[in-house]
């Protein structure tokens, strides 16, 4: 994985050293917090509801096991002993103090973390597939054109003070990890008819108030040329989108409001006069970057999927396993471990600073030293032997992270909501804990097939409600929480936004809302049919007539 240089550590220092002096002038009055808000949003520190909450960057959710240890260290002295996994592939701590921020960013900055532009209306954190390098359908690495894209954009004087904030994600394999429709500019890997690799340019998506699938505006861009036309899709946005109106600044509203066609004039227009400037990649960069994620020496090792069969006919618990968190590695003997951070013990994305240790150690091993973060909140370990699968099973059993979950029904995105944040307008956290509840059968979960559910505690969307196979978003009605529900959505390479069922359930009847969404999907469903196929083979009508009758 990538290590930072003498450049990237400078700045981080030198940023950390700024930052300090600026909480002091807080902390003594000179500023007031009207001054202070946009200098804290730089350093990815928000006032929430109760305490001030800081954003740590986790670059295309690629974490050492001593960066994972230092996150668990920061956790127990300056924290609750716990901290939040994030859809961006960040970790989030939720109780820290203002006047103990300076400190625990000297901590970040000593084993190579930031918050810089982790917030604020800048380009935000890459993100990327957590199976990057290790998946037998990838193309090519997506990390290494993150890394070059990551270092382009770090105070990029242009582009610190856009119109609104701006995400971006990459993925190398047709199958969608990463949800890149979703985002202001998404990228897509692909061979030309020559074999060479290049990218499908995806412009903006996004969700919040006005969700949106990105639309294509390139079908195959040379790889050479990224930076470049990144740049010019960059220096339109910055110059014709919206800074008067909070809710029409993202670059969604533009492209929409020029049509994709006339966006793409004027990109091409700009990309003329910058494609062939020093932007352009030379061969010798990209090896250089290449070479910080170098596969690690795997051991020459026999597949023993037929040893494991064994296994899994004597225990149904680590069939399950075995069967929802394990995925295939590319190289023979090998496996990728999805790490489930959804159980009955704590909310969605919440670990605490003993796991964090623990996953750590198992990290340094089992899997090189290295972890991934994944954007439905959990924890991948891509490089275990396929020997060490029924220890680790067991290992992260006690740890009570074996939940065998993941791509199904309780594997649950889920926004803070109003515990935490003050932009919510209702709680997310306890309809969650409710559904993993009332849905711990293995059996029953496991036959509803793969299916995700995502909750937003407001319109703001940070649970990715419209995108989730059933979408959950709280709204305040009269002083009340109530829940809507939309359906049909999904944020792979079929990307979609789901459609809405109708009136909103109060709270105590949004899960029973999900039984009977549920049970209908299981009566009109096809033989091996996910949910998402049911959807779009029958739609809207019959699930709305089971959740709110024919009349």
């Amino acid at each position: 994985m990538y290590r930072y240089d003498e450049f990237d550590t400078t700045l981080v220092n030198e940023r950390v050293h700024q930052f300090r002096r600026q909480v002091q002038r807080r902390l003594n009055g000179e500023l007031d917090e009207d001054q202070f808000k946009p200098l804290r949003l730089m350093n990815g520190l928000y006032l929430q509801l109760h305490a001030y909450m800081l954003r740590i960057n986790v670059p295309y959710g690629s974490m050492s096991s001593r960066q994972l240890r230092k996150l668990a260290h920061i956790a127990r002295v300056y924290d609750k002993g716990f901290g939040h996994f994030t859809t961006r592939q960040n970790l989030q701590f939720n109780w820290i103090k203002l006047e103990d921020v300076p400190a625990v960013l000297v901590e970040l900055a000593g084993v190579g973390m930031h918050c810089i532009q982790s917030s604020g209306n800048c380009i935000r954190n890459i993100t990327s597939d957590q199976y990057a390098g290790r998946a037998r359908d990838e193309i090519e690495d997506p990390r290494v054109f993150c890394e070059i894209i990551r270092q382009w954009y770090t105070l990029h004087p242009e582009f610190s003070y856009l119109p609104r904030k701006f995400k971006i994600a990459v993925t190398g394999s047709p199958n969608d990890r990463a949800a890149v429709a979703l985002h202001d500019i998404g990228l897509r890997m692909h061979r030309n008819d020559f074999g060479e690799t290049g990218f499908e340019v995806v412009v903006g998506g996004g969700q919040g108030r006005t969700p949106v699938i990105g639309k294509t505006i390139r079908q195959w861009l040379p790889v050479k040329h990224l930076l470049s036309y990144l740049e010019a899709i960059l220096r339109v946005y910055n110059m014709y989108g919206r800074r008067d109106n909070i809710y029409k600044a993202r670059i969604k509203i533009l492209v929409n409001q020029l049509g994709i066609d006339e966006f793409r004039r004027q990109v091409d227009t700009e990309w003329e006069q910058i494609k062939h400037s020093p932007l352009q990649l030379p061969d010798d960069e990209i090896d250089r970057i290449s070479a910080y994620f170098e596969p690690p020496t795997y051991r020459t090792l026999d597949d023993l999927s037929d040893q494991l069969d064994k296994l899994r006919a004597a225990d149904s618990e680590f069939d399950a396993w075995l069967h929802s968190n394990v995925a295939e590695h590319k190289v023979s003997g090998y496996a990728i471990v999805n790490i489930s951070l959804k159980s009955t013990e704590m909310p969605p994305g919440d670990m605490t600073g003993d796991q964090m240790d623990a996953v750590a150690d198992m990290a340094d091993k089992y899997s090189f030293g290295e972890l991934r973060v994944t954007h439905r909140q959990n924890l991948v370990l891509a490089d275990i032997e396929q020997s060490k699968l029924w220890k680790i099973w067991r290992e992260l059993s006690a740890l009570g992270l074996a939940s065998a979950n993941i791509g199904h029904l309780t594997d649950m995105i889920c926004c803070p909501g109003l515990d935490y944040c003050a932009l919510a307008n209702a709680r997310s956290i306890p309809i969650a804990d409710q559904i993993t509840a009332r849905f711990q059968d293995l059996d029953r979960l496991h036959d509803l097939e793969e299916l995700s559910i995502n909750i937003s505690g407001c319109m703001n969307a940070c649970g990715h409600h419209h995108v989730g196979n059933i979408g959950i978003l709280g709204v305040d009605k009269k002083g009340k929480e109530y829940y809507q529900f939309t359906l049909g959505g999904s944020s792979d390479q079929n990307a979609s936004l789901g459609d809405r069922t109708g009136p909103g359930f109060p709270a105590d009847k949004a899960v029973n809302a999900v039984e009977t969404i549920l049970n209908t999907y299981v009566d009109i469903r096809n033989s091996g049919e996910r949910f998402s196929e049911t959807y779009r083979r029958v739609g809207l009508k019959p699930f709305k007539e089971a959740l709110y009758g024919t009349h």
